[in-house]
């Protein structure tokens, strides 16, 4: 089943790809979060976002917040987008967590938040470059590096990785989650499972270029900016037991020792390639994560 699901998948993207990219998607409906659009001079076109405000957001007027860009997997992410808000939503009712503006970019299918090697999906400009400046521009925001986390599950937590890498003077810390694909040869088991799809990717993407797609790696970017990253950002790497990133994720974590990149990795027990179970999975750690994180933007939390 779980071939059948990918393979579709992948004849899925190929449509996309040939329709275009779906700059503006259409709006979700989940409590305390609104659909936005911005111009981008990247691409000269509309790109839409969502974010979630918390209710102390509309209550104290004079209050900034730090903002949370959580970046989706692989399909896009409108889907994962009420569960995930009112994950978080109810962690900062319950005191949890600092409050914070969760902002959920469209990344679209399969862009591995990079700019492609064409120039036609410019992800990373569009993400770094343009969102971030607009919704600090747009919300009241805690507008400097210290007041603000990049997390993301999947592709998403690849995205995560490699910005957060790439970018220390943009975000204060990084949270790769259930990150992929980790590897510099792009052979990991959903590609080997799913030939078609990274076929796909690779061509898109990277323009089918294996040395591309090498430099966008966190592996990579790590490498190029451990100097950077290291005592600045804080960086945690998760993953479930069960899941086909695991080993992967165990060689990230491997590589970000090698390089004297303090972080921190927590591998889920019997926890498979799911974004809930794995943050319910994280328990404590997972609250300690963003307490510290915005422990300089938000001193009274304990």
């Amino acid at each position: 089943m779980k071939h059948i699901l990918l393979l579709s998948f992948a004849s899925f993207v190929s449509i996309a790809g040939a329709q275009g990219p779906s700059w503006v998607t259409p709006a979700v409906r989940a409590p305390r979060v609104a659909h936005h659009t911005f111009e981008s001079s990247a691409i000269r076109s509309k790109v839409s976002f969502h974010a979630y405000t918390p209710e102390v957001y509309e209550v104290e007027k004079g209050r900034r917040f730090p903002v949370l860009y959580w970046l989706h997997g692989t399909g896009g992410g409108l889907a994962g987008i009420a569960p995930v808000s009112s994950w978080f939503d109810a962690a900062i009712r319950s005191g949890k967590m600092p409050p914070v503006v969760v902002v959920f970019p469209n990344g679209l299918a399969t862009s591995m938040w990079c700019d492609s090697k064409d120039g036609a999906v410019p992800m990373e400009t569009i993400v770094v470059k343009e969102l971030v400046p607009h919704v600090d521009a747009t919300f009241r925001t805690i507008a400097k590096r210290e007041g603000r986390i990049v997390e993301g599950f999947s592709m998403g937590g690849y995205g995560a990785a490699r910005l957060g890498m790439k970018f220390p003077m943009v975000f204060g810390a990084l949270s790769c989650l259930a990150g992929g694909p980790l590897d510099l040869d792009f052979q990991g088991p959903r590609t080997k499972a799913n030939p078609a799809e990274r076929e796909h990717i690779l061509r898109t993407t990277f323009g089918g270029d294996l040395d591309y797609f090498r430099a966008q790696s966190p592996l990579t970017l790590a490498e190029n900016h451990a100097a950077a990253v290291r005592g600045k950002v804080i960086v945690r790497v998760a993953v479930g037991s069960r899941d086909f990133t695991a080993a992967l994720n165990r060689d990230f974590t491997s590589h970000l020792k090698k390089l004297q990149i303090v972080h921190t990795y927590v591998e889920v027990p019997g926890v498979g390639h799911e974004t809930l179970p794995l943050l319910r999975g994280l328990g404590d750690e997972q609250w300690q994560f963003y307490r510290s994180a915005l422990a300089p933007v938000s001193p009274m939390m304990k």
